[in-house]
């Protein structure tokens, strides 16, 4: 084969792969989602994303997704702000002009009345709309999405996948790894193993966080270990089976929370206080050390925003 040959036939080669490139980049759209209800199509990259779930609308700000309105909680408790939005990311849902759908029982009509072309569901928690799955995916194209079993990295990176943000999750996982890195080489860790948990004093109980859940993976990533409960612990569980808490509660509490040192989320001082406070758990080493942290109110769910003020929590703590 002669040079002229070779040449035309690179030539042809480039254009093929150009244009190979083209038509991927044009066949973006439509995409096929698979949830725990089968295959989807997406025809088009969405434009009115509506999130029944408070928690997945975190995520959906970080990667600048167009989600125009969202479930809530109940204002102004110790997670949320004035309009039952998680306070890490209220204030930019307040700047995006983000409608709110309804506080706590979800409403289909609240949802068809925003128009949206997606529709966001947890799969489990508080915050779940599955018993309204089929009026709302008579509305439009509805994705149940788990997110008790992954990081918020793993989530985003889903997120970004279905609403065609891929980059923006890439950009907000690798601004939270560089974040990472630096406190991980400058911390000094507690005493281990470790109980992350959210303690609730009133009711003498605890929803003690798992390694499957973003908080257990978060403080692993950190260096952490998290501690083992004790064979035959009898637990329960609610709003349906999940895989990121184990609630502890009664007799079962302290026997449980058997880490070396206790991180509390969604939490501040007074859970501190509340903690060294209780007779009930006077005898436990993290209670008579005084290794007990909180890592603020805004931390009840993780997200991009919620984790890097952990990190930044952390570093503080211990630098």
């Amino acid at each position: 084969m002669n040079f002229l040959s070779l040449r035309r036939n690179a030539l042809l080669t480039l254009c093929l792969f150009l244009f190979g490139v083209t038509s991927a980049l044009a066949a973006d759209w439509p995409r096929q989602v698979t949830d725990s209800h089968g295959t989807q199509t997406l025809d088009h990259k969405p434009l009115r994303i509506v999130s029944t779930s408070v928690t997945l609308t975190g995520s959906l700000l970080a990667i600048d997704a167009p989600v125009i309105a969202s479930g809530a909680t109940t204002p102004n408790n110790r997670v949320a702000d004035g309009q039952g939005f998680l306070r890490q990311w209220g204030e930019i849902a307040k700047q995006r002009q983000l409608a709110r759908l309804y506080i706590g029982e979800p409403s289909a009509e609240a949802v068809a009345a925003q128009m949206p072309d997606l529709i966001l569901i947890s799969a489990t928690g508080g915050d779940s709309a599955l018993a309204l799955y089929d009026q709302l995916s008579a509305i439009a194209p509805t994705l149940v999405i788990n997110y008790d079993d992954k990081s918020w990295q793993a989530l985003l990176t889903e997120l970004g996948n279905i609403t065609g943000q891929e980059k923006q999750a890439a950009a907000r996982i690798a601004d939270f790894d560089r974040q990472l890195a630096t406190v991980k080489q400058q911390m000094t860790l507690p005493p281990q193993p470790v109980s992350a948990l959210v303690y609730t004093s009133a009711a003498h109980s605890a929803n003690l966080w798992t390694a499957d859940s973003a908080q257990g993976k978060l403080l692993e990533q950190l260096g952490f270990t998290l501690a083992t409960l004790p064979a035959g612990l009898h637990t329960s569980q609610s709003q349906g089976k999940r895989h990121d808490i184990i609630q502890l509660g009664g007799e079962n509490l302290a026997a449980g929370l058997n880490g070396q040192s206790l991180f509390l989320f969604a939490g501040d001082q007074n859970d501190v206080e509340a903690i060294y406070a209780n007779p009930l758990l006077s005898h436990l080493p993290a209670v008579q050390h005084k290794q007990v942290w909180a890592l603020g109110t805004e931390t009840f769910r993780l997200d991009y925003y919620s984790a890097m003020l952990v990190l930044q929590r952390l570093a503080s703590q211990f630098k």
